[in-house]
């Protein structure tokens, strides 16, 4: 039976996705994907030109971010956390793109320019200074993506056990911090708090 073209491309990303969960970047070739979607590797080369541009379909995706305004502002960290462990566990292309990253630049690259065009201006909505978007935005990742690798791809057992809830409620406070906390005193790296008053001199004698 003959597939059509939309059936063909669906076919050569499913493929892609497992080869490159799989291999990783480097390792996965044009023509094992190819034979895993059982089509001639010039199909493959038809669609998407070459193993950049196939890669790039195969992890083209949505973060779905919520508008982060629109969220009581003392629950937008457990609103990004709750919303991330979500997306990790329904969609491959994002645990893809963790995997290879780590020991591919291009594919690095790809994750970086994904997380800039899609958090960064989400997270200034709810920044007291929207120019803090690209600072607060990569420490929200940091933590974000390191719970994703200690989850999802090293399976650190402690974490890959985890209740979904309990994630949210370690997570949380941090996410929060990052995203409306105020920025550390450059002197001390401590959050400026509270003055404290100085003592009232006494009188002279």
């Amino acid at each position: 039976m003959r597939r059509s073209s939309t059936e063909t491309k669906a076919a050569i990303l499913s493929a892609a996705r497992e080869r490159f969960a799989a291999d990783g970047y480097d390792r996965a070739t044009i023509r094992s994907i190819a034979a895993d979607a059982h089509i001639d590797p010039a199909m493959v080369m038809r669609y998407y030109s070459n193993k950049e541009g196939l890669f790039a379909a195969a992890v083209e995706f949505d973060l779905e971010l919520p508008d982060l305004a629109a969220i009581e502002r003392a629950r937008v960290g457990a609103a990004v956390v709750t919303h991330f462990l979500e997306r990790w566990e329904r969609d491959e292309a994002l645990l893809i793109l963790l995997r290879a990253g780590v020991t591919n630049e291009a594919v690095a690259e790809r994750m970086r320019s994904i997380l800039a065009a899609q958090l960064q201006p989400v997270i200034a909505r709810v920044s007291d200074d929207p120019g803090d978007g690209p600072v607060r935005a990569a420490l929200a990742a940091s933590q974000i993506l390191g719970m994703a690798l200690c989850r999802y791809v090293l399976a650190f057992p402690p974490l890959v056990a985890m209740p979904r809830e309990e994630v949210v409620g370690w997570l949380a406070p941090v996410i929060q911090a990052y995203l409306t906390g105020e920025r550390p005193n450059p002197d001390t790296g401590a959050s400026p708090g509270p003055r404290t008053p100085e003592p009232a001199a006494e009188p002279l004698r």
